[in-house]
């Protein structure tokens, strides 16, 4: 009785918490076309233009479209001003620590992914350079995709997901060809 409480509360939650993200993460996810195709690409440029480094330092100059999708994250509920407690919780230091935790995190740990997409848009109003580098390294890409995987995997319902791995084992089973210890003779 207990058990089935409890996954009544879980699948409750999962979907409290796909019906809480999806409309943000789908305002977002129509940048993903653009994302693949800057990875590994620069996105700034650095103004030097009207002779400003004889008297001043150049500034960065972003693509048109990282700036809206900027601001576009900005004004979602993804954004979360206690980003550096998720890094000290998750023990997050570096580049790869960030891609191998977003590839684990399921719809439990959607705040570990808002915590990390934090981190770099509003780290880069103060740093420059986190945008691009966001960018270039790939990271708004796996965060999105992410969010965007978990909350589909969520969203259809239990019966459905159990015959859709059913359909996709019968597949492979009749892609395989028959063996000689099946054949009988």
């Amino acid at each position: 009785m207990e058990k089935i409480r409890s996954e009544k509360e879980d699948i409750a939650y999962r979907q409290q918490v796909v019906n809480e993200y999806r409309p943000d993460v789908e305002r977002l996810a129509r940048y993903l076309p653009w994302l693949e195709s800057k990875k590994g690409t620069s996105v700034q440029q650095s103004y030097s233009g009207s002779g400003i480094e004889e008297h001043s330092i150049s500034f960065p100059v972003y693509d048109s479209t990282l700036m809206s999708f900027i601001k576009e994250a900005q004004r979602t509920k993804l954004m979360d001003r206690n980003h550096r407690y998720v890094y000290s919780r998750n023990r997050i230091r570096t580049l790869q620590d960030e891609l191998r935790i977003i590839e684990r995190c399921s719809i439990q740990e959607m705040d570990v992914l808002k915590g990390i997409l934090s981190r770099y848009v509003m780290g880069g109003m103060t740093k420059g350079r986190m945008w691009s580098e966001a960018v270039e390294k790939g990271v708004f890409l796996h965060v999105l995709k992410k969010m965007k995987a978990n909350l589909d995997f969520w969203d259809t319902p239990v019966q459905t997901r159990v015959v859709n791995v059913k359909e996709a084992e019968k597949q492979e089973k009749k892609a395989e060809p028959n063996s000689p210890q099946d054949t009988f003779f």
